[in-house]
């Protein structure tokens, strides 16, 4: 290894541009983390700082706790709630509307007017909670309480590298220090405060418990309810209380214990204040569990040394990038964008189940998980080399298997449909998108192949073969044939990916017509690999597939779009994903050439969502554009801004994860290259000298 080191040195300062894999261990990981290590000085900073593992993550602000922001969060893939039903209904009582397709009466939930109440409910419920709020209570001298506007010299420091924030700030010229970190594996969260302020008995902690948020975007939260819930404290034993916590059906507990002496007193209804005296340091750890936590506490010390094991060891697994020898002054942020993304997925998008859009930052869309975003969201994990994490979700697919069978026979279909929008009961909710939306239906195929590539064995391909004849099954009877084009069409009704269009009148959506070609081709590849023989109607929907919309040598978003350079340019750009994400099955690379100069020209770029940027820098890629793959990945848009913490926003929800997933799977896609990439050296970036990428472990992409 020293050898190679050197050698690459050399070849460096002699100028010539090196840029291709390393073997893995190469790199100094550790350096090219820490130096996006990052101070928030601002209490009023967009976003928390979180530390968590997937399942459970602490949002906090400058002061190391949730102590002036209440709208951050303590979440988990398992806070989940339901209100009570409408009086005498089930949810199985709602009542789907049928819709005529060419003669043919299918179901779709859509809300239904007759049981406006049923429909509200399932629009819903479940939704994600708010485990609860810890913050730090703080007096001045004169007894007042302490203010945001009294926070002298905030600055936390966050690594990257150990994920431990120091939180250090001033009240009246007295230090306080707060050290946050969470157990890498458990739901627990520890702190250690120090302040002379603590034995003048002017600080201590307040945990505060609400009531769930019936609200499509919040942060899960509800304090003006006190009457709709219990909370019961009990004391265990000397430095350790219990929480029991009584929401509707929902019933959790949290466990604090803590070092020193110590009192609680209960300030009001589900807020309760801890009261150190006698020391200037004291240390608590909160445990937060959906059942009763029978386990002893560990200290703080012992989660601290935890995820200062764990973390180095997850930055040292899977791929790596390292950008400080380019030569383009805008390495700094990319590096920076690909570091803190990896950090935000790994605590937002590796628990047992797929992310809502926002994480377990707050709510989006009720704390559900959308079947289209899985592809933006845990994708990049294969190209990572990090299927541990990637295969924490992926059960969903099984999972809800069965159903998306029945929703399939009852519209008509054959094999399985998914949902678009759930949680982790698997049930849709009424809404016109999440009837119509189809692009997430071949994403089974797509991690199928991911995961055959990664591990090409008969084991591999029994434990998706099922969900993959299911899946292509759909994607072959869904069409509807067309006598006058001799064509196989896609809708009506249908919601395209850019979801702007009109879903009873459209058809023929251009990323959807290369995506099923995509994965009908791929799914009777895979079968022939399991040594299964292929499907007839599988080939005759692929070969007989309407072609990709063009129009005066574009491609365009659907058929027979009307305007659509100058009406419909905003949105998704998603037509470009046939040809960067996806390989081109149907494609002319000419014309799509056209088309991405024509998106570059005239799209609104304000109008999208972040993960279009990545998106269009993988077509720029696949097209030889590899500066536009550049500037797509770094565009200024506001939907395409980091802040400190890394999270993207620009509209509601924020932040918006999916645009820190599919920025990973770009820069790896652009790294290590693509089939067909000629075998050039990473292929997706500019080759004048202007950057120089060193990457270890990376995978190609189909």
């Amino acid at each position: 290894m020293k050898k190679l080191v050197t050698v690459v040195g050399m070849l460096l300062t002699s100028g010539i541009i090196y840029s291709q894999q390393l073997k893995k261990g190469t790199i100094n990981r550790k350096e090219v983390v820490q130096r996006h290590n990052y101070h928030i000085t601002d209490l009023q900073e967009p976003g928390p700082t979180q530390v968590g593992n997937g399942n459970f993550a602490y949002g906090f602000d400058a002061t190391g706790m949730q102590t002036f922001n209440d709208s951050f969060t303590t979440m988990s893939q398992w806070s989940w709630h339901s209100s009570p039903l409408p009086a005498g209904f089930t949810a199985a009582d709602f009542k789907q509307t049928n819709i005529n397709i060419q003669g043919r009466m299918v179901p779709y939930d859509l809300p239904n007017p007759q049981q406006a109440a049923l429909s509200s409910w399932l629009d819903a419920n479940p939704h994600r909670f708010n485990l609860g709020r810890i913050g730090l209570w703080m007096k001045m001298e004169n007894g007042t309480a302490v203010t945001a506007g009294d926070i002298q010299a905030a600055d936390q420091y966050f690594d990257l590298w150990s994920a431990v924030a120091v939180s250090t700030f001033r009240i009246q010229g007295q230090p306080v220090q707060v050290t946050t970190v969470a157990d890498p594996d458990k739901d627990i969260v520890a702190f250690k405060i120090t302040s002379p302020l603590i034995a003048a008995k002017r600080l201590g902690v307040f945990i505060d418990f609400p009531y769930a948020n019936l609200n499509v975007f919040s942060n899960g939260s509800d304090y003006n309810k006190p009457a709709s819930h219990q909370t019961i404290l009990v004391a265990d034993k000397k430095s350790q209380v219990t929480f029991s916590r009584v929401m509707d059906s929902t019933q959790y507990e949290v466990k604090a214990s803590w070092t020193g002496p110590n009192s609680i007193t209960k300030e009001k209804p589900h807020r309760y204040k801890f009261m150190p005296a006698g020391s200037n340091e004291i240390e608590y750890v909160f445990s937060f569990a959906p059942w009763k936590i029978k386990q002893p506490l560990p200290s703080f010390a012992e989660v601290k040394a935890h995820a200062q094991k764990y973390w180095p060891s997850f930055w040292n697994s899977g791929g790596f990038i390292d950008l400080s020898h380019s030569k383009d002054s805008q390495w700094m942020e990319l590096e920076r964008r690909i570091i803190l993304s990896q950090y935000i997925m790994r605590i937002n998008a590796a628990g047992q189940y797929p992310p809502q859009e926002t994480g377990l930052v707050n709510n989006s869309w009720y704390g559900r998980f959308h079947y289209e975003m899985i592809l933006w969201h845990n994708a990049h994990n294969a190209l990572w080399n990090r299927w541990s994490l990637l295969n924490n979700s992926l059960h969903v697919y099984q999972d809800n298997l069965m159903a998306a069978k029945q929703r399939a026979a009852t519209q008509g279909y054959k094999g399985a449909r998914f949902p678009k929008c759930t949680g982790p009961d698997g049930r849709e909710w009424p809404h016109p998108i999440h009837a119509f939306l189809v692009w997430q239906q071949p994403h089974p195929v797509f991690f199928a192949n991911l995961d055959y590539r990664a591990h090409p064995t008969t084991a591999t391909l029994e434990k998706w073969m099922n969900i993959i004849d299911a899946s292509a099954d759909f994607l072959a009877s869904y069409p509807s044939f067309d006598t006058a084009s001799k064509h196989y069409v896609l809708g009506p009704p249908i919601a395209f990916a850019p979801e702007n269009n009109q879903f009873y009148k459209d058809r023929n959506p251009a990323f959807e017509l290369g995506y099923w070609r995509y994965a009908l081709r791929t799914a009777q590849l895979l079968r022939q690999q399991a040594g299964l023989p292929g499907k007839p109607l599988w080939s005759k929907v692929y070969q007989q597939l309407s072609p990709i919309p063009l129009r005066d040598n574009f491609y365009e978003q659907w058929e027979n779009i009307d305007s659509m350079w100058t009406k419909y340019n905003f949105e998704h750009p998603a037509l470009l994903g046939i040809y960067g994400l996806l390989p081109g099955d149907g494609v002319d690379t000419t014309i799509m050439k056209n088309t991405f100069r024509k998106v570059l020209d005239t799209w609104k770029f304000d109008t999208g969502w972040g993960w279009d940027f990545p998106l269009m820098a993988m077509t720029a890629a696949r097209l030889g554009e590899t500066k536009e793959a550049i500037y797509m990945l770094l565009h200024a848009s506001p939907k395409n801004g980091y802040d400190k913490h890394g999270f993207v926003g620009g509209g509601n929800p924020y932040p918006y994860i999916p645009t820190n997933g599919a920025l990973l799977y770009a820069v790896a896609f652009m790294a290590a290259g693509w089939d067909g990439d000629q075998q050039l050296s990473t292929p997706g970036f500019p080759k004048d000298g202007s950057w120089t990428v060193m990457w270890e472990d990376l995978k190609k992409a189909p």
